[in-house]
């Protein structure tokens, strides 16, 4: 008995991962951060939507050993693609899950006092960092509770492997910001020096996702955290201290579906929000919501590149499907693929640009990226 046949690679609708454009982004940080420094490589969220096996993998070929990840599943997930590495869980494990983490040989981010005597307490031995909450009061512990801070160090079954923390404006420039990024910093040494003044090892310091590796490269701390400046992509269009030399991982591509000529005051798509000015021809791109394209994104300037040429989304974005204008490109034809983030010919639509074009940041947009969305490594 043969084969059963498969969907073609880039039948419908795809992402595109450049493993090439990885490897430059991990050189073009390690140039920024200070020596000594190790990176932890962000692969939440599917590594951003782009796959966080591959991604893991690659990256383990590029010598990062450290990486983490939001959930228990996440890091049970990546730890059967990922044997060897340093795998830390960033969001609340319930202490029944301890036994999970002992196995899987998992480090688990602990961010109060009674979360560290309740995983201590299931008699497992684990591997934690402690979370300072140094000003974004989103998790940790204060500054000033250093009572309840020791007290993760007392718990007879906890290494601690490090102490972090998560610094609310580090992707601003503005002079506010920048004197509450080191009011924060501040606060996060002084604890860090109080527990080493009463002979705790304090193991590794981290506070610099992204955008603290670009705008704060004064900071030294033992460990950076890049996520999404990882995959060449800024949140939106920001201006940072040092300037990147990144390169955007990920394209986004379809398929064109069907090519029809609109008459003048005929609409287009749910509502009939979008009526035609003129006669045009339109096109049905095989992609829509569903596949993570948003849908505020018609209207506001989103657009396409169709054979090297820009066009613009027209009428309301469907859960499938979308609809084009291509009135101005002669030799369109069905099954052609539109690029929706990516490079084609001369022109190129960033994610920052959809990102803009739907009042959104660029994580939204690539965690959002649908399952469906067949991930093709090149």
């Amino acid at each position: 008995m043969g084969k059963l046949p498969l969907p073609l690679e880039k039948g419908r609708a795809w992402v595109e991962i450049d493993l090439d454009a990885l490897a430059h982004n991990v050189e073009d940080i390690r140039l920024n951060i200070p020596t000594g420094s190790e990176i932890m490589a962000i692969v939440k969220a599917n590594a951003y939507g782009h796959g966080a096996a591959k991604i893991a993998e690659h990256l383990y070929n590029e010598g990062i050993r450290m990486f983490a990840v939001a959930t228990l599943a996440e890091g049970v997930e990546l730890r059967n693609s990922l044997p060897d590495g340093y795998i830390l869980v960033f969001g609340h494990t319930e202490p029944t899950d301890a036994k999970c983490l002992n196995h899987y040989n998992l480090a688990q981010l602990v961010v109060d006092g009674v979360h560290a005597k309740e995983l201590s307490e299931t008699g497992y031995k684990l591997h934690v960092h402690v979370a300072i909450d140094s000003g974004m009061h989103r998790l940790g512990m204060e500054p000033s509770n250093l009572d309840e801070i020791e007290s993760v160090f007392n718990c007879d079954n906890l290494i601690v492997d490090g102490i972090g923390t998560h610094l609310a404006s580090q992707d601003s420039l503005d002079d506010s910001d920048i004197e509450f990024t080191n009011m924060q910093m501040m606060n996060f040494f002084s604890v860090v020096q109080e527990l080493r003044n009463k002979g705790y090892d304090t193991g590794k310091l981290h506070a610099q996702a992204s955008y603290g590796i670009y705008n704060f490269p004064e900071l030294k701390c033992d460990i950076v955290r890049p996520g999404i400046m990882l995959y060449g992509v800024q949140s939106q269009n920001d201006e940072t201290k040092i300037k990147t030399d990144l390169q955007p991982v990920l394209s986004l591509k379809a398929r064109i579906a069907q090519i029809r000529l609109i008459d003048k005051g005929e609409h287009v798509s749910y509502g009939r929000s979008y009526t035609a000015i003129k006669t045009m021809k339109t096109a049905t791109v095989s992609i829509g919501y569903a596949d993570g394209v948003p849908r505020q994104m018609s209207g506001n300037g989103g657009q396409c590149i169709v054979k090297g040429t820009k066009v613009p989304i027209i009428g309301r974005i469907c859960m499938d499907m979308l609809m084009i204008d291509v009135s101005d490109i002669s030799d369109v034809n069905p099954g052609d693929i539109v690029t929706l983030i990516g490079k084609d010919g001369n022109e190129e639509i960033r994610c920052e640009d959809m990102a803009e074009a739907s009042d959104t940041i660029t994580n939204d947009i690539l965690t959002g990226l649908g399952c469906r969305l067949q991930r093709i490594y090149i």
